[in-house]
């Protein structure tokens, strides 16, 4: 398969650079698939998986929260508000900060503070969902 050139990079770093021969992009509109050849194209991002097909027998999932993506004649780029590599994930973990942040959304009492809380645990979901993908 052909390949193209594909970065993936977030405010802390750049996650991603090199050739790659497919990547599936979650954008607001529905996901999509990016081969070589793609039509130019830019979209938002929602909340979702990225999967880059290095080869056939190589593939990397990453967590994107919000961002763009745009596609090009020189390939395709995203800038994630937030990207995670799936494998850094731990269930567990993941569940207690949903426990936890479920507790915050119900003890809190000031608008800010539960909007702040449901903000953060609307993310773990967010997070522990991509798991099971």
């Amino acid at each position: 398969m052909a390949a193209f050139h594909f970065e993936l990079v977030s405010p802390e770093k750049l996650l991603f650079s090199g050739d790659v021969e497919a990547v599936v992009v979650p954008g607001t509109e529905g996901d999509f698939q990016m081969l070589k050849g793609h039509a130019p194209t830019m979209t938002t991002l929602r909340p979702g998986v990225v999967s880059i097909d290095e080869t056939d027998a190589k593939n990397v999932r990453m967590f994107v929260r919000g961002g763009f993506a745009e596609v090009s004649g020189k390939g395709l780029t995203i800038l994630a508000e937030q990207a995670i590599p799936l494998a850094d994930l731990d269930a567990a973990k993941l569940d207690a900060s949903i426990k936890d942040l479920e507790e915050d959304v119900n003890d809190a009492t000031a608008p800010e503070a539960k909007r702040a809380a449901v903000e953060k645990l609307a993310h773990m979901r967010d997070l522990k969902a991509a798991l099971k993908l």
